[in-house]
């Protein structure tokens, strides 16, 4: 079958609803939980903010439209190279720079979302990746990989969803070990259901952040805040997550689509 017959009938199965559209997004908005730095590591990112400037009245007769205040990294988002230090040299590791053909790829899934509920501090090694693909087939070069928690059940709490406290976040994440084989693997990047691409914990690893600082290193990409990851199978799934195409960003919200078979 050639490429062209292929895109044909993808067309007609999203028609019929033979492939379905799965939002793997979280609502953007004032509510939308938001990473909390330690005051001497950094500043935060401001919460969102949706200015009106008209809706059919005295500003504007016939339309409704608003103004936006929101950082790169907000809500479900996309991390681009240059947003890490190890990735600030890659001429294409801007948002409006990267290879556009490598966003949408096939994604693997990764169910431990049983283990992410008994423990908030889960962390995913390469042995639990090595079941993983025994079971499900070899993860392969050019594909996304997730790591399913269902933390987005939290999502309406800020509070609930960030679980932190006096000794930080508590959220599950990948070991360093674990991004490195992943990297050795080929993937394109690495998605989470949580605030980051790391665990709550991750700042205390080596070398500290592993997620961000090995996928950056690499020119590979980072996804947080997914959603509906409980809908995608393990594998055969196809994730489009684009960021927007602003000059020179480091990140961007993403609408992250999910091409699914049905029936």
């Amino acid at each position: 079958m050639t490429a062209a017959a292929v895109l044909a009938e993808l067309g007609n199965l999203l028609a019929s609803g033979g492939v379905e559209v799965v939002d793997c997004t979280g609502v953007l908005g004032p509510e939308t939980p938001l990473i909390k730095l330690p005051p001497e590591l950094a500043k935060d990112t401001p919460p969102v903010r949706i200015h009106r400037i008209s809706e059919y009245d005295k500003d504007g007769p016939f339309w409704a439209w608003n103004w936006l205040e929101l950082g790169e990294h907000s809500g479900t988002h996309f991390d681009a190279p240059h947003h890490w230090i190890t990735g600030k040299d890659y001429s294409d590791g801007y948002t409006d720079t990267l290879p556009v053909q490598k966003v949408v790829a096939p994604v693997n899934v990764l169910d431990f979302s049983a283990e992410c509920r008994a423990d908030p501090d889960f962390l995913l090694t390469v042995d639990h990746i090595k079941a993983w693909e025994a079971r499900h087939g070899a993860i392969g070069a050019g594909e996304w990989v997730v790591l399913r928690s269902d933390w987005d059940a939290r999502a309406h709490d800020e509070a609930l969803f960030l679980n932190a406290d006096a000794t930080g976040p508590h959220t599950p994440g990948p070991t360093a070990e674990a991004i490195e084989y992943l990297i050795g693997k080929g993937i394109v990047g690495w998605g989470s259901q949580c605030i980051g691409t790391d665990a709550g914990q991750a700042g205390g690893m080596t070398p500290p952040f592993p997620a961000h600082n090995l996928l950056h290193k690499h020119n590979r990409y980072g996804l947080a805040s997914l959603a509906n990851l409980d809908k995608l199978p393990s594998k055969g799934a196809i994730l489009i997550a684009a960021p927007l195409k602003i000059k020179n960003g480091t990140g961007s919200p993403i609408r992250a689509l999910a091409l699914v078979a049905r029936g």
